[in-house]
Order: structure tokens, then C-alpha cells, then sequence
């Protein structure tokens, strides 16, 4: 599956604790049997990827990075997307989980880029291997947690409750769309002007992989194009050739 998880302890033991309760359900008595017994049901190789998902997600998480994208990146990019005669600034949220992520940067776009570049429109794609969090997605509507870095000049304009939980108003929703993809073995066709590839990639797929996605991800960005990796995320060796920009750690350039 090309999944590892160094370094994260809680990770792993969370998977392994979902693992443990599939074996126990299957009458297995060990990983090996489990090994085994996978080599014999093929059917049984979806139901361990969703064992393997571990979904941490919430509107504006690292605010530093969504800072640096409305002061910096996003009016670069808006700029020079309109000086190439763009009529829409086409991003995309890669492994969105329950669609913070694309929310966040919809939001960001309409209440703060939109007054500057009104000419510009902006379309927002948001992909995911998991049907449960992309039907979160699809409804919207969030915890309190999920919700508690959001900033609370936009809060009215943004939410509406109902039932305890708090839902993305119609209009901030309009922009983005959901699609069921898994980042290993297809990506959309973009190009992009921006990708958000956080927290997934490069911090849980084997180092193999990281380079083979992460040519794939290069070339889907514009020349001049910005790919978002996570606060803590480094690129593997070689970068594919992108530039680190200067001001917040993971936001890279396609030169």
C-alpha cells in the first residue's frame, strides 16, 4: 500500500488497535495469519485502507500558513494569473479529508482576495480516497472542534446552526467541489496555479512513492505555481526541482 508512519506513535497505534479489532472479527490469531489471509481475499485490501486512515482535519489549521497565503502567495498568483489572461485562479486540496482545507482557502478567497481581484474567479477542487469524510464534506456541517480556529469576524458570514453543529452557508460552498480520487493512482488534470498537498504525502507514504507523487504534483502546477506541503513536512530529496519561499516553512514554487 506504500504507507509507513515513522515518528508517529499515535498513528500507528491507533491503526493497530483498528487492526487488532479486524482480526478478532476474522477469527485470526496474528498479523502473519492476516498477511495470509489477504493474499487469499482480495476483497479484504479496501476494508485495511480505511484502517489506515487517520483523519486529523479543522477550518484554518497552522493559521500561519493560511496567513501567508492571503498577505503573499494568493495576490502574487491572482496577479499573475490575470497578466496571462486567467479567468480563474484553479486550485486544489488534496487528501481534504472532511473539507476544511478547501472551505478555509474558499473563504479566505471570497472575504479577503475577491474585493482586490474582481476580475478573477477561483475554482476550488478538493479530492479524498474516503466516501465517509467526503460525505462530511458534502453536508458541510461541523463540530465545534473542527471549527474553533476559524476567525470570528467571518463566523456569522460563514456558518449557520443547526442541530448543535455548525454549517458552511450556500454561497461560501459554491466554489469548491468534492471528488472521490486516490492521490496514488490518479490526480486531476489541473493545470493549478495552487495545490494544498498537506499532512498526507510526505508525511505518511513510503519515500518511493513521495518522489513519484511528487513529480506528478509538479507537473500539474503552472510554471510559477505554489504546492503547499505540511508545516512539519519535508520534501524528499531532490525537491523536484521546486523552490522554497521564503516567510513560512512548507511553500515551495514551480520556477
Amino acid at each position: 500500500m506504500g504507507l509507513r508512519w515513522p515518528g508517529f506513535r499515535k498513528v500507528r497505534a491507533r491503526v493497530c488497535k483498528r487492526v487488532g479489532q479486524r482480526l478478532r472479527q476474522l477469527g485470526l490469531p496474528d498479523a502473519s495469519a492476516y498477511r495470509g489471509y489477504l493474499q487469499s481475499h482480495a476483497e479484504e485490501w479496501p476494508w485495511l485502507e480505511t484502517l489506515c486512515h487517520i483523519t486529523i482535519s479543522r477550518f484554518y489549521r497552522d493559521r500561519g500558513v493560511f496567513l501567508h497565503l492571503e498577505q503573499k502567495v494568493l495576490p502574487e498568483l491572482a496577479a499573475a494569473a490575470l497578466a496571462r489572461g486567467d479567468v480563474a485562479l484553479r486550485c486544489w486540496s488534496a487528501g481534504c479529508a472532511s473539507g476544511e482545507e478547501a472551505y478555509t482557502l474558499a473563504f479566505l478567497w471570497r472575504s479577503r482576495l475577491m474585493p482586490q481581484f474582481p476580475r478573477l474567479d477561483v475554482e476550488i477542487i478538493a479530492t479524498d480516497i474516503d466516501d465517509d469524510v467526503l460525505n462530511r464534506a458534502g453536508s458541510a456541517c461541523y463540530s465545534f472542534s473542527s471549527i474553533k480556529d476559524f476567525p470570528r469576524d467571518w463566523f456569522q458570514q460563514a456558518f449557520q446552526q443547526s442541530s448543535g453543529r455548525y454549517c458552511v452557508r450556500p454561497e461560501w460552498r459554491e466554489k469548491v467541489r468534492f471528488f472521490r480520487q486516490d492521490i496514488r493512482a490518479a490526480i486531476p488534470q489541473g493545470p493549478f496555479h495552487l495545490i494544498l498537498c498537506r499532512n498526507l504525502v510526505f508525511t505518511y507514504f513510503a519515500e518511493a512513492l513521495q518522489h513519484e507523487i511528487l513529480q506528478r504534483l509538479v507537473d500539474r502546477l503552472e510554471i510559477g505555481g505554489v504546492l503547499v506541503i505540511g508545516a512539519h513536512e519535508s520534501l524528499p530529496e531532490g525537491g523536484g526541482g521546486l523552490t522554497r519561499l521564503p516567510g513560512c516553512q512548507g511553500i515551495y514554487r514551480r520556477p
